[in-house]
C-alpha cells in the first residue's frame, strides 16, 4: 500500500482542523530517539520531537521497559486523584531530585493531561488567590487552545478559532518586542498610572522562551523586574515553562539561573518522559486554597506517565551530566545556526540552549525552506507571528553526528532557497 492510499482514509474521515500532516504527507510508523521511519522505510532525523513533547527521544528503553512492565503486572492504568505506587514514586522523585534541589517549596497540582489544562488551572488559581479577573500575558505569547488560555494566547488565528469575544487579559509588550521601547518600563508605567485603563492584575503570564511566538527569549532583568511588579501590586507571576521547560534549554527549569522563582509554573509537554499526555501546575503552598474537587478533571494524573517520568527524572536528573551535554550540544547549534544566518540578509539568531531557530525575515521563505528539508529527510517546521523563523526542536539526546547532519539539511536548503546550493539528504 502507498502513502498516497494511506491518506484517503484522513481525507475521508479526519477533520480538516488536522495541521502537521499536511506539511509532513507521510505516514509514520517508528520512532527511536531522533529518528522516525515512514511505511515506506525511509528515515528522517526529527527537528521536531513532538513540538517538545520528546526532549529524551522517542521510545527511550529504560522508560520504555519499565511501562511495560507496569501494564504486565496491571499496574493501576487509571486512578483519578487516589493514591497510587506510580504516583508516589513519581512525587518522591520530583521532590528528591527537582524541588529540593533548587530549593523550592512548590506543591505538585495535577491538572488536565496538557498544558491548556495547567494554564487554565493557574489563572483560575490566580483570580481565586487575589479575587481579581485581570490577567496581564504578553505579545507573541501562547498558552493553549481553551477558552481560558486561548483569551491570553497573543495569534489571531488561534484566537479566532474561539468564535466569541475572550475575556480578562490584557496585552504588554514583550521583551524587544516593539523597537526602542523598555517594555519592561512601559508594563510598569501602565500598572502604576490610576487612569491607565488597566485593572489590578491577578497575575502576570510569561513564556520565558516563547515557542510558537518565534523564540523570543526573556532576560533574567525582564523576568525579575515582572517578579518585582506582581509583588508589588499584590500579583502573581505565572511562569509558562511547558515548551522551554525540562531541559529544553539547558537546566531542568528555563528560568534557572535568573534569580527569579514564579508564583505558578505550568508544566506538560515532556514532563512524562516519553510523550504521555501529563501536565501538572507547581504552586506556592500558602496559594493552595482550593476546596477538596473544586479543580479536577478526570485524567488529572497519568497513571503511565508517572511510570515514565520517574525514570526520566531517575536517568536524566540525578546529577548535572545531562544539564553539562545539553548545554554543549546548545552552544554547538548556536554557533551553526548563527554561520547559516550568515548566508541570508538581515536574518538573525533567535531563542536559547536546545530551543533556537534563525528568522529569515518571511515565512514564505521559512516554509520553503523547512518543505525543502522534508523532502532531503528533515522533518522542521516554523514559528513566530509570520511563520518567519525555523525553528530546531531536536530531542536534547540525539547524537552529536546526527544534529551536525540536520543542521547540514538546513544550510543546504537555505542555499537552495538562495539560488547557489543543492539539497543534501540525511544520508
Amino acid at each position: 500500500m502507498t502513502d498516497q492510499s494511506r491518506m484517503t482514509i484522513y481525507d475521508r474521515r479526519e477533520s480538516q482542523v488536522r495541521s502537521y500532516c499536511r506539511s509532513f504527507p507521510v505516514e509514520f510508523t517508528a520512532g527511536r530517539n531522533a529518528t522516525l521511519t515512514d511505511a515506506e522505510g525511509r528515515e528522517y532525523i526529527d527537528f521536531l520531537a513532538g513540538c517538545s513533547s520528546l526532549n529524551y527521544g522517542h521510545n527511550d528503553p529504560d522508560m520504555k521497559a519499565a511501562l511495560i512492565d507496569h501494564v504486565s503486572r496491571d499496574g493501576i492504568a487509571h486512578g483519578l486523584d487516589m493514591h497510587t505506587d506510580a504516583k508516589t514514586a513519581f512525587l518522591e522523585a520530583f521532590e528528591r531530585l527537582i524541588l529540593r534541589p533548587r530549593g523550592m517549596e512548590h506543591k505538585v497540582m495535577m491538572t488536565g493531561p496538557t498544558g491548556t489544562n495547567a494554564v487554565e488551572a493557574a489563572m483560575k488559581l490566580a483570580r481565586k488567590v487575589t479575587g481579581r479577573e485581570t490577567i496581564v500575558a504578553f505579545t507573541n505569547g501562547f498558552h493553549g487552545m481553551t477558552m481560558g488560555a486561548l483569551a491570553a494566547t497573543g495569534n489571531a488565528g488561534k484566537r479566532a478559532g474561539g468564535g466569541m469575544a475572550l475575556h480578562g487579559v490584557v496585552r504588554m509588550p514583550y521583551e524587544g518586542a516593539m523597537e526602542g521601547v523598555d517594555s519592561l518600563a512601559m508594563i510598569e508605567a501602565m500598572l502604576e498610572n490610576p487612569s491607565s485603563g488597566i485593572d489590578k492584575p491577578a497575575a502576570l503570564l510569561v513564556e520565558p522562551v516563547q515557542g510558537e511566538g518565534g523564540l523570543n527569549a526573556a532576560s533574567a532583568d525582564f523576568l525579575r523586574g515582572l517578579k518585582r511588579l506582581a509583588d508589588k501590586h499584590g500579583a502573581l507571576l505565572i511562569a509558562d515553562d511547558i515548551q522551554a521547560g525540562i531541559g529544553r534549554t539547558g537546566t531542568f527549569f528555563s528560568f534557572e539561573g535568573m534569580d527569579v522563582v514564579p508564583d505558578l509554573i505550568p508544566l506538560a509537554k515532556s514532563l512524562s518522559g516519553m510523550g504521555l499526555p501529563f501536565a501538572a501546575l507547581l504552586l506556592r503552598p500558602d496559594l493552595d486554597i482550593w476546596k477538596p474537587a473544586e479543580h479536577n478533571g478526570t485524567f488529572r494524573g497519568n497513571q503511565h506517565a508517572f511510570v515514565t517520568a520517574r525514570i526520566a527524572l531517575e536517568k536524566f536528573w540525578a546529577d548535572d551530566t545531562f544539564a553539562k551535554e545539553v548545554q554543549g550540544k546548545g552552544e554547538f547549534l548556536g554557533r551553526r545556526l548563527s554561520e547559516i544566518a550568515t548566508l541570508i540578509p538581515g536574518a538573525r539568531l533567535k531563542g536559547r540552549g536546545m530551543m533556537r531557530g534563525i528568522d529569515v525575515g518571511s515565512g514564505e521563505m521559512a516554509e520553503a525552506i523547512c518543505a525543502t528539508c522534508f523532502e532531503h529527510g528533515l522533518v522542521i517546521e516554523t514559528s513566530g507571528a509570520h511563520d518567519e523563523v525555523v525553528k530546531v526542536l531536536a530531542p536534547l539526546t540525539i547524537p552529536e553526528a546526527q544534529l551536525a547532519r540536520g543542521l547540514d539539511i538546513i544550510e543546504s536548503a537555505v542555499r537552495a532557497q538562495l539560488g547557489n546550493g543543492t539539497p543534501m539528504a540525511a544520508e
